[in-house]
């Protein structure tokens, strides 16, 4: 069984720059804000800096927050900023169309916009603002300890470093990237990003907290981001695992706690050279200055009152009866890693088959318990995209048609970019789009899918003849077929898997607003693992339960009740759900 020291500020060395990383959900902002109050209860003088798009550090101190720095109520020495990226990408990108407004056709401005859209951009408008923070010396002097909610990755700062990327080949190249030109506005800024990123690799000045949940999915992205920074000689890093249950009462927590020992038995083979701490599942939302105080140390969960469960919540058959009265030919099922989309998928997939319907289920999970669950079922075919494949084969096709015109120097920026999220999302969406475009009398469903951003892309490139695709001047017949089949809701339906908390569901809602940017309509929702359908009688898990019931109901309201629920399974295979439903 692992046996983690439990984490407490005297067991780790303090330096003046603390960022914390992970993926959604993990409790970074929770341990940020606790580390910063506890600093600052004992006489330190903090401040705490959000960069996180869907941040809620002002629901967490109650205080109307700005991108200066609010004095926190209660808390002598403590102030907190929360920058606004998306705010700043917005500025940012109109700084760079500006010059040519007027002077371009309105098709190419909104083109240029589009390429300015990506999460790469957002990410590097936060670094801009943050940049300012960690290099200002009179910041630097009134401050104990600056504490980053949200630290950049590893793909943005390698970004930063190439010349190439500060060169006119950004606006000039006709090869494109996909996430292009983040930097052509910011050349007065090179210098600045220079100093963020030594000051981010000193050990004596930056720790980087690396926050996760004791699952494999959290810890795997957590590893991921260790060797990015890592390979930037960001070295000074600790492992902080969030949530683990310490106990356990009846099956469900026997269960939860056999799974998290688990995963901490057999942490990813990157991480095992940090130092490692663990924090206990809390029942409470860390709302409010008494939680964040007493985050680190207590819990009173056998005093929470329970009220009855949450009413009228649909099991996935509804979902599918619909998808099956409706007709739909392509089924995407979407959301962040580790809430279930393969799982749905696969669900949809069998019980459409079930019904008589011609199914192919495509997927990018190479876990073989979907071979197992499907081998011999009537009406279904399976295929599996073999992610890393699909992108190394993009990058080469990409890579090999640069060469023949490009520098050494601007072939690093084209390397680096191939190495963002947008660029693997294509990659996979055009092996998706091969699929559904040999299976016309198919219902096709899929797990996994790009953004809304990076359809755009596709759409722009299809559009003005952009070589933001890059393959071979233009986008494969596949996906000029796919992307009208998306925009068309009688065909076409998009799932949204999301768990009952609450990053979760605001990332989930930035998901709908990006596919509905790019015409792509939303209507079904499933919240999957919600303990408040269970029958546990383990005290901390109903005070839980208790806490999903508002990410429930809204939910509901942003679905327009259009949304089923899956209790948390102790079992969570295809085949059991299937059963269930």
């Amino acid at each position: 069984m692992s046996n983690y020291e439990t984490f407490a500020l005297n067991k780790i060395k303090l330096t003046k720059y603390l960022f914390f990383t992970g993926k959604g959900g993990v409790g970074k902002t929770s341990t940020a804000c606790a580390v910063a109050v506890n600093l600052a209860d004992s006489g330190k003088k903090i401040l705490l800096i959000s960069t996180d798009p869907a941040s809620n550090l002002q629901d967490v101190f109650n205080t109307e927050l700005d991108g200066k720095g609010v004095l926190i109520d209660g808390v002598p020495g403590l102030v907190v900023a929360n920058l606004n990226p998306e705010e700043a990408a917005q500025e940012y990108r109109e700084s760079v169309i500006a010059p040519y407004r007027g002077k371009l056709p309105e098709s190419v401005l909104d083109n240029m916009e589009e390429q300015l859209s990506g999460s790469c951009t957002v990410e590097i408008a936060a670094f801009d603002q943050f940049s300012n923070f960690i290099t200002d010396k009179i910041t630097e002097s009134n401050y104990d300890h600056i504490i980053f909610d949200t630290a950049p990755t590893g793909h943005t700062l390698r970004m930063l470093q190439l010349p190439s990327a500060w060169s006119n080949f950004i606006s000039e190249n006709t090869h494109g990237a996909s996430c292009l030109g983040q930097l052509a506005g910011l050349e007065d800024k090179k210098n600045l990003y220079k100093d963020a990123v030594a000051n981010l690799a000193d050990k004596n000045k930056t720790t980087l907290v690396l926050v996760s949940r004791p699952e494999e999915t959290p810890l795997l992205e957590a590893e991921r981001s260790s060797l990015e920074l890592s390979d930037l000689g960001i070295n000074n890093q600790f492992l902080l695992i969030n949530g683990v249950l310490g106990s356990a009462s009846d099956t469900l927590s026997q269960k939860i706690l056999d799974n998290q020992q688990n995963a901490m038995n057999n942490i990813p083979q990157g991480l095992t050279k940090f130092t490692t701490f663990t924090l206990p599942l809390r029942s409470y939302n860390i709302l409010g200055l008494d939680k964040i105080r007493a985050f680190f140390t207590s819990d009173n969960y056998e005093h929470v009152a329970v009220s009855t469960k949450v009413l009228d919540l649909k099991p996935i058959d509804v979902l599918i009866d619909d998808l099956y009265t409706t007709g739909k030919k392509v089924v995407f099922t979407m959301g962040k890693g580790g809430v279930g989309k393969t799982t749905i998928a696969a669900t949809i997939a069998l019980a459409l088959a079930k019904r008589g319907i011609k199914v192919h289920l495509t997927s990018t999970d190479p876990a073989d318990h979907l071979n197992y669950v499907i081998k011999g079922t009537e009406n279904i075919a399976l295929s599996k995209i073999d992610e890393k494949q699909e992108l190394i084969s993009y990058q080469n096709e990409v890579l090999n048609k640069a060469r023949e015109t490009m520098s050494d120097e601007d072939l690093a920026y084209v390397e680096e970019d191939l190495r963002s999220p947008c660029t693997q999302e294509i990659a996979v969406f055009r092996a998706f789009a091969e699929i559904v475009d040999k299976a016309e009398n198919e219902v096709v469903v899929i797990d996994t899918a790009p953004t809304g951003h990076t359809l755009l892309l596709l759409d722009s490139t299809q559009s003005y003849h952009r070589e933001v695709q890059r393959t071979k001047g233009e986008t494969p017949i596949s996906v000029r077929r796919l992307l009208p089949r998306l925009r068309d809701e009688q065909q076409t339906e998009v799932v949204i898997v999301t768990l009952p908390e609450a990053t979760p569901v605001f990332e989930a809602l930035r998901l709908r607003d990006d596919l509905s940017r790019a015409g792509i309509n939303n209507k079904w929702w499933v919240v999957t693992q919600c303990l408040s359908m269970t029958a546990t009688n383990n005290s901390i898990l109903l005070a839980r339960a208790e806490a999903e019931k508002q990410w429930l109901e809204k939910v509901r309201t942003i679905s327009g009740d259009n949304f089923v629920a899956i209790p948390w399974l102790e079992d969570t295979s295809i085949s059991n759900i299937v059963k269930m439903g």
